[in-house]
């Protein structure tokens, strides 16, 4: 009996070494391009992401979004952060969301609109983006009661239909 549990017990940390050892080898592209990015080499960080997020990566989209906010790398294009942050966004990116309601409390890339501001902020905020909450807060000081329920059934709906239709 005690010689089975032993037995067991290796073999799960087998398992488990192999398992993490493996993990922790692998390195993908999108890794590498935050290496890259920590050290200030957006060429790399634009060469690995771009095609990633032209392939559909949330991940790359929203990093690229990043680039063309702050014009690392890029020159920079608030209309290209925002179509990059919305097609991540679409696939239920968290931070992309946010940042995408940051974009339409900003006007930057698009028209000013806290409504759809706080919907975008509100739908990071139920994606488990707790950092949210409290810049979305800051965006209900600025709408009624009626452009805060507007927004809270437009993030619903948008949830609801998968992301699509939401602007």
């Amino acid at each position: 009996m005690r010689i089975c549990i032993l037995l067991g017990l290796m073999i799960a940390m087998l398992t488990l070494s192999f398992i993490v050892g493996n993990t922790l080898v692998v390195a993908g592209p999108l890794e590498d391009a935050r290496a890259a990015y920590n050290h200030g080499d957006y060429a790399t960080v634009l060469r690995l992401t771009r095609p990633l997020a032209e392939q559909g990566n949330a991940e790359a989209q929203e990093a690229l979004g990043g680039m063309y906010l702050a014009g690392n790398g890029v020159a920079q294009d608030s209309k290209e952060a925002v179509k990059w942050y919305r097609l991540a966004a679409a696939q239920g990116y968290r931070t992309a969301s946010y940042n995408l309601g940051l974009m339409y409390e900003q006007g930057k890339g698009v028209a000013r609109n806290s409504v759809l501001a706080y919907m975008w902020v509100d739908i990071a905020v139920a994606q488990g983006f707790v950092f949210a909450a409290s810049p979305r807060d800051s965006i209900s000081k600025t709408l009624t009661k009626e452009q805060i329920a507007k927004a809270k059934a437009a993030a619903k709906y948008c949830q609801a239909e998968n992301y699509k239709h939401c602007d």
